[in-house]
Formats: C-alpha cells, structure tokens, sequence
C-alpha cells in the first residue's frame, strides 16, 4: 500500500506522496498519476506530486499530471508540499528552498497555531522570449506579446510567457461564458508549441483585479493555477492592462500575484489539507513495473 495526503491551493488538488517514507521505484510513475488522479477510480485530482530528498534545497518536488506527463513545477502544490512538510514535523524552518523543475524556488509560510495556512512563493523571474516559452516562430529571440493566433474559425491576440512552465495568456471581455472547454485544448495542443502549453482566458477588472480560469496542461480545466495567476499579471503588466500588484481571482478563489521591480513574481494563497490515507495494492497493480 501507499500512503498519500489530498491537499488543495484554491481547488487545484492534488495527491502527495512522501518519497522520504516510502520507495517509488517499483512504478511507473506516470500511469501511477493516471491511476491516483482518477476521480471515480482513484484518490481523486489534478496530478500527484512527489516530496523528494534534494542536494541543493530543503526539499525536491516532482509533477505529474492527471495524464500522466511530467510538469516543470506547480504554483499552487509547491505551497502544498512545504505546508505538508512544516505541518509533520520534516522541518521546523518557515522559509523553505524547493528544487522544481523550473529552478530552485523559496517558499515563506505564514503559521497559525502551529499550522501552517498560507504561503509566499518566490517565483523567479518570467521568461519572455520565444525560444524559451518555448513556441515556435520568428523571430526567436523576441517577445510574444499580442501577436494573432488563428484557432477554431477565430483569431485571438495571444501574450506568451514562461514560469518555468509555458503560458499562453488571452484577454477576454467575459470570462464567465468564455469557451474554456472547447478552445482550450486546441491552443494547448497547437503545433506553435512543442511542449504544449497552459491557456489563461482572462477578464479584467481595473488595474488591481484580474478574473480568469486555466485551462491546465495536461489536466484540463481547473479551478485554480499559481503559475497560470503569475503569467496572466506579467502579461497584464506587458500590455499596460494593470499594475504589477494585482488580485487574480480564480474559480476556486484569489491569489495575490505581485511583479516586483527586480523581476521577480511573488505569489501568496492558501494551502489546504483535505484527508491523508493508503491506497489498496489492487488499485496500484497496474502502475507496478
């Protein structure tokens, strides 16, 4: 059996698996995100993540999506995973390193009676030229910042940023009726990106407010996406839509996003742990090697 906690960031849930406490070299770990992320067959979310030992930080994070591909980092579970390890005790520091991905990140907690709510994320600076969203095209070495993309009989401006992961970010009127579900996955799945890419739609308020929703690489639509809340304030920023301190609310609440002069994004939301326990071996079986 493998033990595992359920911990959300605003509805972006997913499954932790504590690597210090238990050998994973025994599965696949992609099918095994498949497996664990299956809402009527599994534990239920939108990936798994793994809390690795690290030589270079605190602690060392690894991403699967609900599909089973690997992403580069994770806005809302990288606070899930330094709650999960402050709450248990694996260290006393309310300031942790995490090895993503995407780079080494800090992490401040904020601590309530022992336990811990809330964090800060450090999100590094944004990349912002083409090469290293990565999309293809000309030039290379160029931003991406309103320039049209043809998909499903309509042709959207389109501002592309990195996190660590890739962003294709859009300006909407309302995002309320926006088709999420159905052009979502046809930019994440468009030849312009290699690797794929996260969709923001985004609605704004003034300059202090941003409404959006995420249609996630790899998982679909979900209720929240750090990384996706950082990439649409840099983009807001870059087309002088907001101030570089904004609220981006999200389906499944707010995050505070600010883009500091230095470059450097700063992400502050809640974490949440939902229930913890073991799952059956006969579920697992499939995703043993």
């Amino acid at each position: 059996m493998l033990e595992f906690a359920k911990l959300h960031g605003l509805g972006n849930d997913y499954i932790y698996l504590n690597t210090f406490d238990q050998d994973l070299a025994g599965y696949d770990l992609a099918e095994l995100a498949r497996r664990l992320s299956d809402r009527h067959f599994g534990v239920g979310g939108d990936g798994i993540i793994l809390i690795m030992p690290s030589e270079k930080a605190g602690f060392r994070m690894q991403v699967f999506n609900a599909d089973g591909s690997e992403a580069e980092m994770c806005g809302n579970g990288i606070r899930g995973l330094v709650k999960y390890a402050y709450d248990r005790g694996m260290t006393d520091q309310t300031t942790v390193s995490v090895e993503t991905g995407a780079g080494t990140l800090r992490v401040a907690l904020t601590v309530q009676e022992g336990v811990a709510t809330a964090a800060t994320v450090d999100m590094n600076s944004p990349r912002l030229v083409r090469r290293e969203i990565p999309m293809l095209g000309e030039p290379t070495g160029e931003p991406v910042i309103e320039q049209p993309l043809e998909v499903g009989g309509q042709t959207f401006d389109i501002t592309c940023v990195s996190m660590g992961n890739p962003h294709c970010v859009i300006f909407v009127d309302d995002v309320a009726s926006f088709n999420v579900t159905g052009l979502g996955p046809q930019i994440e799945n468009h030849e312009l990106f290699p690797e794929r890419t996260n969709v923001e739609f985004v609605s704004v308020v003034d300059r202090q407010r941003l409404k959006m929703r995420v249609w996630e690489r790899g998982s679909g639509e979900t209720l929240a996406c750090g990384t996706g809340a950082c990439a649409a304030v840099v983009a807001a920023v870059l087309t002088d839509r907001t101030e570089r301190q904004v609220q981006a609310e999200l389906l499944g609440g707010e995050l505070q996003i600010e883009w500091h002069e230095d470059e450097h994004v700063f992400m502050t939301g809640p974490a949440t742990e939902v229930f913890s326990g073991r799952v059956n071996d006969q579920v697992l079986a499939p995703a043993q090697k």
